[in-house]
């Protein structure tokens, strides 16, 4: 677990002090998104793949905690936290990262070869969608560990994230980045829920 801590400590270090991209990687970032990005993105299926970034994460807290609650169930109910932590911390770097390196999303700034299905503006590094999408994922790889939910999981979270390039909302580089910080995210919610729910175990059996 050590070993995971320096890894995520390290990933959040060089993503806060992001350098900007070459000229040529930025090219090849662009070239890759004119390929999966058509001129009329209205899929429905890559639309609403996209959307689910949203309700999966919305359905599985509240799964966990109305399971949790009603069975008494108290691991359902720290599963519920732990993805409730995972939800938050990597909401909130995304979100931190969006507003520091402030990069223009691909519509806006190649409007004549990126296509939109819809107006969008803001901040494009990273990907919120996407690293929702794999801090869900790794969550429940985490907590459940079986090959039928690990598998799944992460289909949906890579589908998310080709569903934002598909849709020209991000590059890319977006969609890595914010993957990595999903699954940073996920791996420190899980350590720091560990530890919290240990040492109030802890202090349970020693106050009895």
């Amino acid at each position: 677990m050590e070993m995971i801590r320096k890894r995520i400590y390290y990933f959040l270090f060089l993503v806060l002090f992001h350098a900007p991209v070459p000229v040529p990687a930025q090219n090849l970032g662009v070239d890759i998104l004119k390929g999966i990005n058509p001129m009329y993105p209205n899929s429905q299926y890559w639309i609403q793949t996209s959307a689910s970034a949203y309700w999966v994460p919305g359905v599985a807290l509240v799964g966990s905690l109305g399971y949790g609650l009603i069975k008494g169930d108290s691991t359902a109910k720290q599963h519920a936290f732990e993805l409730a932590l995972n939800i938050v911390v990597s909401t909130v770097v995304t979100e931190a990262l969006k507003i520091t390196i402030n990069r223009e999303r691909p519509a806006d700034k190649y409007p004549d070869e990126i296509f939109v299905n819809g107006p969008v503006h803001g901040q494009s590094f990273p990907s919120g969608h996407t690293a929702l999408a794999f801090a869900t994922a790794t969550t429940l790889a985490l907590d459940y560990k079986k090959w039928y939910v690990v598998v799944p999981a992460f289909l949906w979270a890579g589908s998310v994230g080709y569903s934002r390039m598909y849709l020209g909302k991000h590059y890319p580089g977006d969609v890595l980045a914010g993957a990595a910080i999903g699954v940073a995210s996920g791996y420190f919610s899980h350590w720091l829920t560990k530890k919290m729910f240990s040492n109030k175990h802890v202090h349970s059996v020693q106050s009895n």
